[in-house]
């Protein structure tokens, strides 16, 4: 790492003229990386329901409706033969632009009339890839999405909501980008009070997020990736490019003031900082790689992106950053031992039992509504109320008592009888049972009622899943259950693997057992209040007046899993800084108490700076209209604030106060680990 920070000062003219390059090349490539993402749905690979997909389109010719006209009649009878005709030509003008229509004028089926009369719906099956079926709804959305003096037509439907999700969060994603990046070149003028130093922070975060997009843009070559992985890089570019600069800005003005030249400072600041930038920066790849354990695309690709772009990050605080502070002029920081941060961190070590303990029950009581924490499937509501496909679904939803959109479809090879119809339509929920056969089998296609759709639909569908179990079951609501079941199922793995390596990577960081045991519990402290603010304000609907969303009592479950992988690694990220800085002054001097105090004085104001510009970088997401992506802004911007305060100001010294020497304990064989690979910002 000292030869690294000496290469940044001898070549730095080479090294920012290379980086001007890259960036700009970068910024040329990933100019074109949203047109190469993908959209994805909520599909396992290898399930029950997926393989009934198959079966329906290869041999029935069919799919599961992704498309809804809703037709109102202004007089309010569709059964009236004007409106009859106009929704007949409706649905012929359909035909030719999709794969399959039914039509309630066609077909008379109940579950395609609303209860009193006035609506009617047209299904359509429109097949492909979800970006190749939303690109071409998004033309038929425009298209028919009409009204006249006979009938009004609305669009809904499972791809078109979902389209609009993707449309809606793109747009948030930019609003905030818009807000956030100005705020925080604001923020650092403040802090360092050089607008120098501000621009190069700045400038890193964005060759982060440029370099990342980049990237993604060669890695769509290769395998599928989300368009949400270009908001997630958009959210932390900035934020990590950030946080890294300020902590090695931080060690360089340090050792300016410590009467060092700025090649001597620059290459200190590498050789020190750079180590624990480096050593932060694997523990947050680490948790966001987690993600690739899941088999779902759309959760790969945020991995694919977290990794990146802190691996830029990263790149950007140890190469670039240096190379631009050893051409500007020096500005030493003022050495401060006994500052706020000290002062607080002693007067917890005096009553580590006390402020401890009050602090510990505070956040206990913030995170227990965690223990209310619902699972359940995603739907219309998750858009605002006034999207088109969202008043759509409103109305199906109200109006009509049945869902055909979401039914169940059981597949069975071969002729059948009429018995398994009958003990289908049995099934508590299920309100009306159609019957389709061809040369290869049998189709029964099981439509629920709003009740039942309201309801617990995993156990709906494992109920229908145990009338005939050699049966394929397929249909939107078994799609939903098994992709539920396979994202849950991998949970365990995932938070065990996530607190295994940040473990050892803290251990390799201070030789300590006690210090990464610590981390973690207050990591996962954190991380239940987090949760804890998520279930109350959005599970259970406190924050919908504020934030202006519709609750629905449960949360889908992949967004909270993406919240514990970044918010785990982020919160080990401030832990890695702020242990470092205790560990180093530890073993300049062997005093415990000093040693914290002095640690906590040198890093919690980075620290707590870092964390406001993170907690901006989220927080403004949370003013957006998708209720997932308020979620994750509000609920990110509350872990960062209270693992950067409660846990860091208060916990951390009360704890290490209680512990004393032991905090630097391990058994004998560790240590010999420890000095062989460990890493440290003194050695």
């Amino acid at each position: 790492m000292f030869k690294l920070g000496r290469f940044a000062v001898r070549r730095r003219r080479l090294i920012l003229i290379v980086a001007a390059i890259v960036a700009v090349a970068a910024a040329v490539v990933g100019s074109g990386t949203l047109a190469a993402l993908s959209l994805s749905r909520f599909e396992a690979p290898g399930t029950e329901s997926l393989r009934a997909a198959e079966v329906l389109a290869e041999e029935f010719d069919t799919g599961n409706p992704n498309l809804t006209l809703l037709v109102t009649a202004r007089d309010g009878d569709v059964d009236d033969p004007r409106n009859a005709e106009r929704g007949r030509a409706l649905a012929a003008e359909l035909a030719p632009d999709v794969r399959q229509v039914e039509s309630y004028w066609d077909r008379e089926s109940p579950a395609l009339k609303s209860e009193d009369g006035s609506q009617a719906l047209i299904l359509a099956w429109v097949p492909g890839s979800a970006t190749e079926a939303r690109k071409a709804i998004a033309e038929l959305s425009e298209r028919f999405t009409r009204a006249d003096d006979v009938i009004t037509v609305g669009v809904g439907g499972q791809d078109e909501v979902f389209r609009q999700v993707g449309a809606q969060a793109a747009q948030d994603f930019l609003r905030a980008e818009i807000i956030v990046i100005p705020v925080v070149l604001l923020l650092l003028i403040l802090l360092y009070r050089r607008v120098s130093l501000a621009l190069t922070t700045l400038g890193v975060g964005l060759f982060a997020m440029v370099g990342t997009l980049a990237a993604l843009r060669g890695l769509t070559a290769l395998t599928e990736v989300s368009t949400f992985a270009a908001n997630i890089t958009l959210v932390m570019g900035l934020a990590l490019g950030v946080d890294y600069c300020l902590f090695v800005i931080a060690r360089y003005r340090e050792e300016l003031a410590g009467g060092s030249t700025v090649p001597e400072a620059v290459e200190r600041a590498v050789a020190t900082a750079g180590r624990t930038v480096l050593f932060s920066g694997l523990t947050v790849a680490a948790s966001l790689a987690m993600l690739l354990l899941f088999p779902f695309p759309f959760l790969r690709s945020f991995a694919y992106a977290g990794v990146l772009v802190v691996g830029f990050a990263v790149v950007g605080a140890l190469t670039v950053l240096p190379a631009a502070l050893a051409c500007l002029k020096p500005h030493p920081a003022v050495e401060r031992s006994n500052g706020f941060w000290a002062r607080t961190a002693n007067t917890v070590m005096n009553r580590p039992l006390l402020v401890g303990g009050a602090v510990l029950a505070l956040l206990l009581l913030l995170a227990s509504p965690v223990l209310g924490l619902k699972f359940g499937l995603p739907d219309d509501r998750i858009l605002p109320a006034d999207a088109s496909s969202r008043i759509v679904q409103d109305q199906i939803r109200d109006g009509f008592g049945q869902e055909k959109t979401d039914a169940i479809r059981v597949i069975a090879k071969g002729a059948q009888g009429d018995d398994f119809a009958a003990r289908l339509g049995d099934v508590p929920g299920i309100v009306q049972v159609d019957v389709e056969t061809n040369g290869y089998g049998t189709v029964w296609t099981a439509i629920p009622s709003q009740e039942a759709l309201a309801g617990d639909v995993p156990e709906l569908v494992a109920k229908v899943r145990a009338l005939q179990p050699d049966y394929l079951v397929g249909g939107y609501p078994a799609e939903l259950a098994d992709f539920r079941d396979a994202l849950t199922d991998r949970v365990p793995l995932v938070v065990a693997l996530i607190l295994i390596i940040t473990f050892v990577l803290l251990f390799l960081m201070t030789g300590s057992i006690l210090l990464p045991l610590k981390a973690t519990v207050l990591n996962l402290l954190s991380l239940g209040v987090m949760f804890g603010v998520v279930v109350w304000g959005f599970q259970n609907g406190n924050l919908s007046g504020v934030l202006d969303f519709t609750p629905t009592g449960t949360l889908e479950p992949s967004i909270p899993i993406l919240m514990f992988c970044i918010a785990y690694g982020l919160s080990m990220d401030y832990e890695v800084f702020m242990v470092s800085r205790i560990a180093e002054e530890y073993a300049r001097t062997g005093d415990e108490r000093a040693a914290v105090a002095t640690g906590i004085q040198r890093s919690a104001p980075l620290i707590t700076a870092a964390a406001a510009i993170l907690a901006l970088s989220f927080a403004a997401y949370a003013s957006g209209s998708v209720m997932y992506l308020q979620m994750l802004g509000a609920g990110m911007a509350v872990a960062i604030i209270v693992d950067a305060t409660f846990v860091r100001a208060v916990l951390v010294p009360a704890l290490m106060r209680l512990a004393g020497r032991a905090n630097w304990w391990a058994p004998g064989w560790l240590r010999q680990v420890h000095t062989r690979f460990g890493i440290s910002e003194s050695r």
